[in-house]
């Protein structure tokens, strides 16, 4: 059985060593800060094999080539991360990665940035997904187009609703405010909040989330609800979403 560990990192970030016990194989999913993974995994007694990048930018990709070498891992990332540091191999939507025996499929998830991916691991549950969704939230859209994120996030609602989506930052309370300002008659989404009140501050952390509670609360995941379209504004889904973005941007 895969095993994910998870650990805070930088100001807001999570990494994430996914563990083969079969293989022995590690992958580190982003790499934001090289010496705290390298810490993490020696601490596990692994040895990271494997990078895999969602998206380009240095909080995700910036401890490539330091943890490359320390430990011989070969990265493979969307072509974008070429920016960063070298890739060994380029994957992009449609594309598998194995870990020992273990799949996980390529996912286009792109308009945080054009080349984001995620992966996803059907055996497991889980999904990877950067900075493309968050719990209540999703990235800024720095380089893509509302109608690209909006595909991009129905990629994401179409994974099982059982889907454990681990996102890359703890910023879901800051979220949950948007979220309850856009949707504020969303009965499911106050009881989550209230939820995620409780955890921080206990302290805790509110990721990984499931995707059927996204679905049900996250705005930007509901962008096609006709309730948020009315309010909101637009004929189509991708047009409410780049409202919803423009505000939270602006919130």
């Amino acid at each position: 059985m895969l095993t994910v560990h998870q650990f805070p990192c930088l100001s807001d970030n999570y990494g994430f060593l996914l563990h083969d016990p079969v293989s022995g194989e590690t992958a580190a999913i982003d790499t934001p800060d090289a010496k705290e993974y390298l810490r993490q995994a020696d601490t596990k007694g692994w040895t990271i094999t494997q990078i895999w990048n969602t998206h380009w930018h240095p909080d995700h990709a910036g401890g490539n080539a330091e943890i490359v070498a320390a430990t011989g891992a070969k990265v493979i990332a969307p072509d974008e991360v070429t920016k960063l540091s070298p890739i060994d191999t380029k994957v992009a939507h449609g594309d598998t990665v194995s870990l020992g025996a273990v799949t996980a499929d390529v996912i286009d998830v792109s308009g945080h940035t054009n080349g984001h991916i995620a992966f996803h691991i059907p055996k497991a549950g889980i999904a990877f997904v950067g900075d493309s969704v968050f719990a209540l939230g999703c990235g800024r859209m720095f380089e893509g187009t509302a109608p690209q994120f909006w595909a991009s996030l129905e990629r994401v609602k179409a994974l099982p609703p059982a889907t454990i989506l681990y996102c890359a930052h703890e910023y879901t309370a800051a979220n949950a405010k948007f979220a309850l300002h856009a949707d504020p008659d969303n009965s499911a989404l106050r009881s989550y909040v209230d939820e995620i009140t409780a955890k921080r501050e206990r302290k805790e952390p509110t990721v990984p989330t499931q995707l059927h509670r996204e679905l049900a609360t996250n705005p930007f995941l509901r962008a096609d609800d006709p309730a948020l379209m009315a309010k909101w504004g637009g004929e189509k889904p991708h047009e409410t979403f780049a409202a919803l973005r423009a505000a939270k941007d602006n919130f």
